[in-house]
Formats: C-alpha cells, sequence, structure tokens
C-alpha cells in the first residue's frame, strides 16, 4: 500500500531548452495516474506544468492546481483540472500544497520552483510539516545546485541530517519510490 496519495509537483511554466525536459513531465505524470497518486502543481496550462496536468488527466488521473489570482491570466489558468483553487497571494499558494501534498517532487524550473522547493524545505525544518521533498535530476539538471547545498552544509550554514533530507532521483520511478517510503516513515511518526 502506498503512503503517496497526493504529490506536490514543482516545475517550470515554461518546457526549457531540452526536450527531455517535457517527456519526463509526461512519463512522471503517466506513473503518478497508473499508481493512482494525484498531482497538486501551480494551476497552469503552460510549460513543463500544462505538460503534468494534460497527461495525468488524458490518462484518467486527478489533477489539483493551486494558481493566485493575478497569475490567473499570467501563467494562463488550467480551467480543465479536477479541481482550481484560486488565492490570494504566492504564500497561500504553498501554504495549499503543503496542505494537499503527502509530498514535493521538484522538476526542472526556474526561481518559483527554487522558491517552492526552499518554502517546503524551510518549513519542515521549522516542524510546520513532516512531508518529504525531491529532486528529479534530468539529465544532471539539479546537480549543481545539490553541490552548492553541500557547499552550504560544509560552511557550516546546513547540519549534516539536514542536507540529507533533499532527496535526489534519476529517475520519475526512483523519485516516487524514495517520496513514498520517505512518506511512510513519516505517516508511522518517524521525524523525516
Amino acid at each position: 500500500m502506498t503512503s503517496l496519495k497526493r504529490l506536490a509537483v514543482y516545475c517550470g511554466a515554461a518546457p526549457g531548452g531540452d526536450p527531455l525536459f517535457a517527456e519526463v513531465a509526461r512519463e512522471l505524470a503517466g506513473i503518478m495516474a497508473t499508481r493512482g497518486i494525484d498531482l497538486v502543481y501551480g494551476g497552469g496550462k503552460l510549460g513543463l506544468m500544462g505538460i503534468m496536468a494534460d497527461t495525468i488527466l488524458a490518462a484518467g488521473g486527478r489533477a489539483y492546481g493551486v494558481i493566485p489570482h493575478a497569475l490567473v491570466e499570467q501563467e494562463v489558468a488550467h480551467h480543465d483540472l479536477t479541481e482550481l483553487y484560486q488565492v490570494t497571494t504566492m504564500h497561500e499558494r504553498k501554504a495549499k500544497f503543503t496542505e494537499l501534498a503527502d509530498g514535493f517532487l521538484c522538476l526542472p524550473g526556474g526561481i518559483g520552483t527554487l522558491d517552492e522547493l526552499f518554502e517546503a524545505w524551510t518549513w519542515n525544518a521549522l516542524g510546520y510539516h513532516n512531508k518529504p521533498f525531491c529532486l528529479l535530476n534530468v539529465r544532471g539538471f539539479w546537480e549543481p545546485f545539490a553541490e552548492f547545498m553541500d557547499h552550504v552544509r560544509d560552511a557550516g550554514f546546513l547540519s549534516a541530517a539536514r542536507r540529507a533530507q533533499l532527496l535526489i532521483a534519476d529517475t520519475p520511478v526512483d523519485a516516487i519510490k524514495m517520496l513514498d517510503e520517505a512518506a511512510g516513515q513519516a505517516n508511522q511518526g518517524i521525524v523525516w
């Protein structure tokens, strides 16, 4: 039995420069639909966000979008979702992601993706939630970031235990497996 029922996927409102990013987004969404894992995401229909939503819906899965009113037009809100939550601020958006999801997965993305990752990680560190997070390292996209976080740890600003929380997977299957195992531990009361 899976512990992961809903997964927040952070990713770009653009497709990125490498076609593999979109291919992996489709693969991830297909696996999620097959395993009955709902998508929680930014609510847009462009870029990797739109690819994730369209793919999971086409496969019979469910997609829950969370988008601030100010971004409905800019990110071109996806109105064909299982449910689209419109919120006032980015803070409310990230709080809703945390409320709805059992874990967080980052595909390649820009500053918005990084902002969402850091808030999920910080909230975990502060004890606001006990949910796991993982980077899907498509074609080595996250390697420079992981190296920087090692540097932050080595400089004494991040504990080894906190750094170890940042899961990194090379495939969608591995990412879901790692997140599911970590979510299961969290459900058993193990501090993740």
